[in-house]
């Protein structure tokens, strides 16, 4: 693409200018997943809607935009990158502001179907055009500086959105995207430079299969907890259309020259084995943060500001992180050394979450995510540098699609997982160790005694139940973040698939 060379021999002035931009694009789409969660109670409670009802909120904005991603760089080439990313950031904001202005959950409910329409196509290609603005040996700096966006913006989501939700009303999440979203465009339509479209034929056989395939396993990803799994007809139904579409296209795209989806990317072994690495990160990583504020809100009583607070520490560690391996590590160290030591962060942050108990204070709490903030720069920054290495010029948009929709099904699978994990963990361990309480226990009658109860009183035995129900969470919660600790370290063994760039090995011989 032409725009590859025109971008690098821009002055440095423009380049920073337009780094900024694609930063505050990226930041747009990732911030907007997160903040939205804080003030779902709110809305749900606006509109008097149900919890189920409430979640589609979030299930059509993810649905919508997982399915569109892939087709960045089908886009980029039919509309040209320029007009693309411009009309993207202007959709993204005006559909913002509709939902901001919603007067019932259906209609705010199409509102962000079409924002995530629109929001798809931030994160790839801020990716990529961040990729073309520096050189291979500068891609940890890009990646520094495109991971403050992506990976921090998430992180801070819940603090911002608990902020807004409780000083002002839960609209405010959504009109916030504003002065953000015309900043970016202001910056970007002065200096990123213009590029020609290319015909490119439509596979509407594949674009349908793939729409299939991933919408139906993002509806049963997001949906999955509240109705069931396959208790669920609907669930199945949508299980059995993402499998069957999904092997179709697969086996379709292999020999199908001009497929919607260039499949031949994951013959690079880099790209293929970091894809990999990304989702299970994804997994470790966002299921923690999503079952963090009801750990702490639910089962130790943490006010929401407070709850939000405790998010903090974590993402200025990883902002910390993110500039340090980028602008000085990721050139002098092996790239698979930084990944691992990342994993192992991100992992022993999850132990030290699940080594906690009921009487768990703020920092007790904040020190462990801190941990993991340090990880996800070391794990963010090199592992993309090395995904992306053989990927040449003209397929980085196509990549960079491909590469956030592992990311973002990664984050799907790690949030219902762990969703999923809770609801059935509490209720067998609730059953476990009621089996233990009876009226002859004396560990039952010790525990009343203080409080002036017995074991046979209904106030007694309701005392006691309540206190089975929040230790069985936290056995619950505990068994949670070690397997999502574990989730981390099982990826180690994929990072000796990748070798390392060759600019890398050419800067540490300089050394």
């Amino acid at each position: 693409m032409s725009t590859t060379a025109s971008i690098a021999e821009e002055p440095a002035a423009q380049r920073l200018t337009i780094v900024v931009a694609v930063v505050l694009s990226a930041m747009l789409e990732v911030l907007d997943s997160t903040i939205v969660n804080v003030a779902l109670p709110h809305i749900q409670s606006a509109f008097g809607a149900t919890t189920d009802q409430a979640t589609w909120v979030l299930t059509s904005y993810i649905v919508s935009a997982v399915v569109i991603m892939p087709l960045t760089g089908f886009m980029a080439k039919r509309l040209g990158r320029r007009r693309l990313i411009l009309g993207a950031i202007t959709g993204f904001a005006v559909f913002s502001v509709l939902c901001g202005l919603s007067w019932g959950l259906g209609v705010m409910a199409a509102f962000r179907t079409a924002q995530g329409l629109f929001g798809a196509f931030l994160i790839p290609l801020s990716q990529s055009i961040l990729f073309d603005t520096f050189p291979k040996e500068k891609r940890g700096q890009a990646m520094a500086m495109f991971g403050l966006g992506v990976v921090v913006a998430p992180v801070l989501g819940p603090t911002i959105g608990a902020l807004l939700t409780d000083y002002y009303s839960w609209r405010m999440v959504f009109f916030v995207n504003l002065p953000i979203a015309a900043f970016a465009l202001l910056l970007l339509a002065g200096e990123l430079p213009k590029d020609k479209p290319e015909p490119v034929r439509i596979d509407w056989t594949g674009l349908v299969l793939m729409a299939i395939s991933i919408g139906a396993l993002q509806f049963v990803l997001d949906q999955g907890t509240t109705k069931d799994w396959l208790a669920s007809r609907v669930i199945q139904v949508a299980a059995l259309a993402s499998l069957i579409s999904g092997v179709l296209f697969l086996a379709r795209g292999i020999t199908e020259k001009h497929n919607i989806i260039d499949l031949t990317l994951f013959s690079d072994r880099n790209f293929a084995a970091g894809n990999a690495i990304i989702a299970g990160f994804a997994v470790s990583m966002f299921g923690a943060i999503a079952i963090l504020p009801l750990f702490v809100q639910d089962l130790l009583g943490y006010p929401v500001l407070e709850a939000g607070y405790l998010f903090i520490p974590r993402g200025l560690a990883a902002g910390f992180s993110m500039v340090v391996t980028g602008a000085v590590l990721v050139n002098r160290i092996d790239s698979r050394l930084l990944g691992a030591a990342g994993l192992g962060l991100t992992a022993w942050g999850n132990f030290q979450m699940a080594s906690l108990n009921l009487n768990a204070s703020f920092w007790q709490l904040a020190w462990p995510g801190l941990t993991s903030g340090l990880g996800m720069g070391l794990v963010f920054v090199p592992l993309s540098t090395l995904a992306f290495d053989g990927i040449g010029s003209d397929r980085q948009d196509e990549a960079s699609g491909l590469y956030g929709v592992t990311r973002q099904l990664g984050s799907s699978i790690g949030i219902a997982v762990a969703g999923a994990m809770i609801v059935r963990g509490i209720a067998t361990d609730t059953s476990l160790l009621t089996q233990h309480v009876t009226p002859y226990s004396e560990a039952a009658r010790a525990y009343l005694a203080p409080l002036g109860l017995s074991v046979q009183s209904a106030k007694g035995a309701a005392v006691l139940s309540a206190e089975i129900s929040r230790q069985a969470a936290m056995m619950s919660y505990a068994r949670i973040f070690n397997w999502l600790g574990w989730a981390a370290l099982v990826l180690l063994p994929l990072l000796l698939v990748m070798h390392k760039p060759a600019h890398q090995t050419s800067a540490q011989m300089a050394h």
